[in-house]
């Protein structure tokens, strides 16, 4: 192992840096069925070298060669890495995972775990192999674009830390892998998502796994609080009524707050198989409820939300309303994932390569939660919320050689609530036009 690995792992909490040891390395690749020799660049240091590469920014592989310690090239370290196969990384992910378990137990709200879900896009090299299986934006040139992975991302919201990530073609929806990164949370916890996944199939989903939901209704679904209202009809001879909801009204819980029965769709959605479907319930309560936002800046100035949390006394409308605000944290999660991370763009050229690096995320995700780690136990010492914590500053004192081994005291970023700042670019780009045809 290379020793620099040795002074990131002393700095981490005792049960993450377990996963980091040589023997917890050795039992994945054993568990994933993968058999090596021993040599320079075995399973250890690969991994070892590729948690650093990552940690550096996602620095090349010439600078990987300057920091292992050993004689080696960058060419013997890229052989080696494509040699582990991408089952050892997973393994060594479901480790962090239940370690990461274990650091969020602290963070829960009212007795629950919180999870954001939520999608984004990465870049990758130009090459035929991955244009065939991740495929490119349609409005992209045969030639002249460059492919794109959608990933599709779980983090917890009390502490920043990543649970699951999945990557599939850029034209997959969102819906396609929802379900399944959801299977590994615990009875009890709630999913927080915006409208994107609030449909049917997907809170029944969860309700038969025993987990919770809180999403934003879809903006093309009626909702109408009045107490007994009439609901449209689906059967029965013409004109039929128009704009009623085909909800049934339950029950009034406030002036905008109701639970109400969903009915089951007619049409089996594509992510789901027809066994999946047909387990479905035939009718399920949900709670709308709807409220205003004032926080100047924001777009939005009423939100609608479906939640399967029904009990208005122990989850008042405004703490789902308050709740709900923090799914933000996921797209400030994903921006230091991709921006503080370098990982935006890719480097790998293989599909392979792209898994392990980046479509899968397996190796980011185990580095990202190495700083999140550092960050919590910074938050712990100072008292603040995880998230307030600079992940850079987090990421320099994991990788700083003359760190002392002890709590750290990094950069509190300043609690500026409902700040808006859109994204603007100051510094002009250069002016060369874009590509148009291949050269």
């Amino acid at each position: 192992m290379p020793p620099r690995i040795f002074a990131i792992r002393d700095r981490l909490r005792q049960d993450v840096a377990a996963v980091l040891s040589p023997e917890s390395i050795h039992a994945a690749c054993e568990t994933a069925g993968y058999h090596w020799r021993e040599r320079k660049l075995g399973p250890v240091e690969t991994i070892s070298l590729f948690l650093i590469q990552v940690l550096l920014g996602n620095t090349s592989c010439q600078h990987v060669v300057r920091l292992g310690g050993r004689e080696f090239t960058d060419t013997a370290y890229c052989q080696a890495r494509s040699r582990l196969p991408l089952a050892v990384f997973l393994e060594l992910v479901l480790q962090v995972a239940a370690a990461v378990r274990g650091a969020s137990d602290g963070s829960r709200w009212r007795g629950h775990g919180v999870w954001g879900i939520d999608g984004s896009g990465l870049s990758m090299p130009d090459e035929p192999e991955l244009k065939a299986h991740f495929g490119q934006p349609s409005g992209q040139q045969p030639g002249c674009g460059f492919p794109v992975a959608k990933l599709l991302a779980m983090f917890h919201v009390g502490t920043g830390m990543l649970l699951k990530l999945t990557g599939t073609a850029f034209g997959a929806h969102d819906m396609a892998g929802a379900a399944g990164i959801s299977k590994d949370l615990e009875a009890g916890d709630v999913v927080l998502g915006d409208r994107g996944f609030c449909s049917y199939a997907h809170i029944a989903t969860l309700l038969g796994r025993g987990f919770f939901g809180v999403f934003r209704m879809h903006q093309q679904v009626n909702v109408d609080f009045t107490p007994g209202r009439p609901v449209a009809r689906t059967k029965g001879p013409y004109p039929r009524e128009q704009g009623l909801p085909s909800s049934r009204w339950v029950m009034a819980l406030g002036p905008r707050d109701q639970v109400v029965a969903w009915v089951k769709q007619k049409g089996r959605p594509k992510w789901m198989t027809e066994q999946e479907f047909a387990s479905l319930p035939e009718e399920m309560l949900v709670r709308e409820l709807r409220y205003k936002v004032a926080t100047p800046g924001f777009r939005v100035r009423e939100i609608t939300l479906a939640t399967t949390l029904l009990d208005a006394a122990k989850y008042p409308a405004e703490e789902l309303a308050d709740l709900y605000y923090k799914r933000w944290r996921v797209e400030k999660n994903f921006k230091h994932m991709k921006t503080t991370m370098n990982m935006d763009v890719l480097k790998c050229k293989t599909v392979d390569g792209v898994l392990k690096e980046g479509g899968g995320h397996v190796r980011d995700r185990i580095a990202y939660n190495l700083a999140r780690s550092v960050m919590m136990e910074s938050a712990r010492v100072q008292e603040v919320d995880p998230d307030r914590i600079n992940l850079i500053d987090a990421i320099r004192w994991t990788t700083d050689a003359d760190s002392e081994g002890n709590a750290p005291i990094l950069v509190i970023n300043p609690d500026r609530p409902g700040r808006y700042q859109p994204r603007v670019r100051k510094r002009r780009p250069k002016q060369y036009p874009l590509m148009k045809r291949p050269q």
